[in-house]
């Protein structure tokens, strides 16, 4: 098996540049988010929590899943030290195998360039979404300056729209809402905000 990168990532992760991206993509989040007070919320590859649980005042409850323990271990040293009741940790890889879960909705915040093989995941977090829930995808926009094996240089907002059609959301829209200077993989990019509904 693999080691696994992010566990030896997971204490320097929150560096200056990951928390202000992070807060760039809490605003958008925020938005849809609207009236989600009695909802329940995965962040899949939540990592640190840099971004779910800046949004727990939002939802009922906040399930922070990772595939790495020690990004875990700090965003559960975070919930006790802010002292967020509503919000718990999860150590799983929905890649090797999904737990039996449900909830309203689920964020993944830059994780889904990470999987190699996209319908798959899509598909496990669609099996765990409620009737009607939401998925909340942030990402990159295709980047051919981008080359790398281990990552998705990005994606296009039609495939992806298709990719979710096909795993069987009712409807996606994609948009484009922030261009940064180095943010992916060292290269300019901008970030997209997907919404799903199953």
């Amino acid at each position: 098996m693999d080691t696994n990168v992010f566990e030896e990532m997971a204490k320097r992760y929150d560096t200056e540049d990951r928390m202000e991206l992070a807060k760039i993509i809490v605003k958008e989040v925020k938005k849809e988010l609207r009236n989600s007070e009695t909802k329940s919320l995965i962040d899949y590859g939540s990592g640190t929590g840099l971004i779910s649980l800046e949004l727990s005042d939002l939802v009922d409850s906040i399930l922070l899943i990772d595939s790495s323990k020690q990004m875990l271990e700090i965003a559960e040293a975070k919930i006790s030290q802010k002292g967020i009741p509503n919000s718990k940790v999860l150590h799983s890889d929905f890649t090797e195998d999904t737990p039996k879960l449900n909830a309203d909705i689920v964020i993944m915040s830059l994780v889904l360039l990470h999987i190699p093989d996209t319908k798959k995941i899509l598909t496990e977090i669609f099996n765990i979404l409620n009737n009607d829930g939401k998925l909340i995808i942030i990402d990159f926009d295709k980047n051919e300056q981008i080359d790398h094996p281990k990552v998705h240089n990005g994606f296009s907002h039609e495939e992806l729209k298709n990719k979710l059609k096909e795993v069987g959301f009712k409807t996606a829209e994609i948009r484009t809402f922030h261009h940064g200077s180095r943010i992916f993989m060292k290269q300019d990019a901008s970030m997209f905000i997907s919404s799903s509904i199953k």
